[in-house]
């Protein structure tokens, strides 16, 4: 079944291009998946039947995970048999008719724009380190890119004389980003100042934008690190993600009238329903600074 499993996610990479931590997501799911049915016994998926995926649903929610995992793992599962089939490796597909729960949307969280300068301000505090933090972020912020694309970037990617990035998203889709006046200048500064002080003589052929203390490409992990560390110094108490600056960025350029469409194009959204919910958190905020401050709110 692993074969199977491996050839499943050679096909996901080649013909689907989905990114790395999507096809993370998807081995990890069934090499679980395929580990829970071994131990009933089974040992082809041909063995394997609408009953031992629905036992094994029923397992991840007495383990307590939550129901976007319990989600994920259906679409997961139904995928690897969809192409099975698909392919003549199973008969039939035990996974036909299982649907997918729906899902409460959770609204982003997000920084107000005291809470962002902070931030941005905390990223400079510490030498040639935080110098290249305060640019990170500062990109983050300029541009709303991903954090996967954030670290994926190349020098030969921003091109900063003409006020833009050339980005590679999800599905190898490629998005030129406009750059802001303040990010181009802290990036120019870290391009031309700060990087090659953190270059090692063994590495001088690195291409990587951002790059950690031994001189290679920074990880996600380094990153995430990073921006705890600046949130602390700041004085953030919000939860903070690798996807906050994200979230941030499209709020509050649709709270000062940016078009949705232009945000979508911008954050890289296949699909305009994804870019909507951030029109829920402004009314959300409009409304929680409207319940604050007006003097009639909240009388009874």
């Amino acid at each position: 079944m692993k074969r199977y499993l491996q050839s499943f996610i050679q096909y996901l990479t080649v013909e689907r291009g989905l990114a790395h931590n999507t096809l993370e997501s998807y081995e990890r799911d069934l090499n679980q998946y395929i580990e829970y049915v071994s131990r009933q016994g089974v040992r082809s998926f041909n063995e394997t039947s609408k009953l031992h995926i629905a036992q094994y649903l029923q397992e991840l929610k007495r383990l307590g995970r939550a129901p976007a995992t319990v989600s994920r793992n259906i679409v997961s599962i139904r995928a690897l048999y969809q192409y099975l089939v698909k392919d003549g490796l199973i008969g039939s597909d035990p996974s036909v008719h299982m649907e997918t729960p729906k899902l409460e949307k959770r609204l982003p969280k997000v920084l107000s724009v005291g809470e962002v300068e902070r931030l941005l301000e905390a990223g400079g505090s510490d030498g040639v380190a935080g110098m290249r933090d305060k640019a990170m972020l500062e990109l983050l912020y300029a541009t709303g890119i991903r954090v996967s694309e954030l670290i994926a970037l190349n020098v030969a990617d921003v091109r900063i004389d003409m006020g833009f990035i050339h980005c590679m998203g999800k599905g190898s889709k490629e998005r030129i980003i406009p750059l802001g006046r303040i990010a181009a200048a802290c990036l120019s500064h870290y391009t031309e100042s700060v990087r090659p002080r953190l270059i090692r003589p063994g590495n001088a052929e690195e291409e990587a934008l951002f790059i950690n203390h031994l001189g290679t490409r920074l990880t996600r992990q380094g990153f995430w690190k990073i921006i705890k560390r600046c949130a602390r110094e700041a004085g953030i108490e919000k939860e903070i993600t690798p996807h906050t600056l994200r979230h941030s960025f499209a709020t509050h350029l649709l709270e000062n009238g940016a078009d949705l469409r232009a945000v979508q194009e911008m954050l890289g959204h296949a699909d305009i329903s994804t870019t909507q919910v951030y029109t829920h958190v402004t009314k959300s905020r409009m409304k929680e600074i409207y319940d604050r401050t007006h003097p009639r709110a909240n009388l009874t």
